[in-house]
């Protein structure tokens, strides 16, 4: 598991066993002013869920440990957790849950973006943070 640096919020969570995908995922978060944060899998992310609440959660569906399909089930028994947002990103999408949001891999990096400013404010405040300081 790793955070970004600083103590900001989670603006994503990475959920994925992959540690290419994770890392990816996270550098773009990263280079777009938001924080992000990762997990590997389904245990270790409820763990981060504990203290943070991301504006989105990217979650891969086949893991070890706990696949995405039994955190979503964890989730949804959780009233503050089944607030947040997630977006189903696996090679299975027809796996994914009723009514959840699906990218399925390898993942479209514009309707990725899209998901993310749908469900984050995070770019908002940069780009208006980046407008102010000019």
């Amino acid at each position: 598991m790793s955070t970004s640096p600083g103590g900001d919020e989670a603006c994503v969570l990475i959920v994925d066993d992959e540690e290419d995908i994770r890392e990816t995922l996270r550098e773009a978060i990263e280079m777009a002013g938001c924080t992000a944060i990762t997990a590997s899998n389904g245990a270790d992310a409820l763990k981060v869920l504990e203290t943070r609440r991301p504006c989105l959660i990217v979650l891969d569906l086949l893991m070890p440990v706990m696949t995405g399909i039994e955190m979503i089930e964890v989730m949804r028994k959780q009233p503050a957790l089944a607030a947040v947002p997630v977006l189903v990103s696996s090679s299975v999408p027809n796996r994914a849950p009723a009514g959840v949001p699906v990218l399925p891999k390898p993942i479209d990096i514009d309707k990725f973006w899209a998901r993310v400013k749908d469900s984050c404010d995070c770019l908002d405040a940069r780009r208006r943070r980046t407008t102010t300081s000019t």
